[in-house]
């Protein structure tokens, strides 16, 4: 069967540099089954979920709606929603959770400050399993029910405590996808052994790179540089580096000879909580030859982050 998937895959498209951006995750339970686009077409009353996308608007907070793994009849609403808030910034990166009787409740929240990582005392600190959420939305991409919801199924079964199923991470065509808390990375084309192996590495304050999209706190382009960096360094611990400035530059004056890029570069600094920094030049290109970013889409050519240079800063050691 062709898929957006299929496709993505024969092609290697890389996967640096495309999670979805969010400082702040607002994770809210909603049992049922979920329309295309969630948060207005589920069982959550549409008017709440309007205002709550309203509020996030611009804050650098993130809404999206959560379930545990297994068949979503109606009947399975519980009378309380769980609910998570997660700030990513390496730095300052916490996971609180609690319940609450309506969603509704959440709209007192103050969502500017939430993206700022200021979570004003909401809930409690979060001291359970590292969470997976693996998308499962068919409605909004058929990989996504195809390949998301039986890895979160085998994962739950297999004992996997902190896993639920979520709406949507965006890049279907790298499904399965998830995001992993508390520290904010998502994955693309992950299977239950992979994300067993990197809920593993978060337990002990560590991150895989297999598969890793980037972390959402940060842009495209400091996604990308982010990872390379580890890569360069092999340094795998969580909450030790951080993008401290992106700008955009004029094209190097020795290009790399790719077909694929157009012209769009950034000067990304990427600093190690030792003192180092690096220098990252990356360059947004476009994927070739086009294929479908979504099952039914037209073929077009996503952007991709390709790092063109990473040069490690001198006598910048603390």
């Amino acid at each position: 069967m062709n898929t957006c998937t299929t496709a993505s895959r024969d092609l290697e498209e890389p996967l640096a540099g495309t999670a979805a951006t969010a400082r702040t995750w607002l994770l809210i339970e909603q049992p049922g089954p979920w329309g295309a686009k969630a948060l207005v077409s589920s069982h959550l009353d549409p008017e709440v979920g309007r205002a709550l996308e309203a509020a996030a608007d611009g804050t650098g907070v993130r809404v999206a709606l959560v379930r545990r793994p297994g068949r979503h009849a109606d009947h399975h609403a519980s009378q309380r929603h769980q609910v998570y808030v997660a700030h990513t910034v390496p730095g300052n990166t916490w996971l609180r959770s609690t319940t609450v009787a309506a969603p509704e409740e959440l709209l007192g929240l103050d969502f500017a400050a939430l993206g700022a990582g200021r979570h004003g005392g909401f809930g409690a600190p979060y001291e359970g399993e590292p969470l997976a959420f693996v998308c499962t939305n068919g409605k909004r991409d058929r990989c996504c029910a195809l390949l998301g919801r039986p890895l979160a199924s085998e994962l739950a079964s297999s004992g996997e405590e902190g896993v639920w199923e979520i709406t949507h991470l965006g890049g279907h065509r790298f499904s399965p996808t998830l995001l992993v808390l508390p520290y904010g990375y998502a994955y693309g084309r992950s299977s239950a052994a992979d994300v067993k192996e990197v809920l593993h590495a978060v337990r002990s304050d560590r991150i895989v790179l297999h598969g890793c999209r980037g972390n959402s706190a940060w842009d495209r382009p400091g996604q990308a540089a982010e990872l390379a960096v580890r890569r360069a360094t092999a340094e795998y611990r969580a909450d030790v580096l951080s993008v401290v400035h992106t700008a955009s530059m004029d094209p190097p004056t020795d290009p790399p000879v790719d077909a694929h890029v157009d012209n769009a570069y950034w000067d990304v600094t990427i600093a190690h909580m030792d003192g180092r920094r690096w220098t990252v030049v990356v360059a947004r290109g476009a994927s070739l030859p086009p294929r479908p970013e979504s099952c039914g889409a037209a073929l077009g050519s996503p952007a991709r982050m390709d790092v063109v240079a990473v040069r490690e800063a001198s006598g910048l050691r603390g």
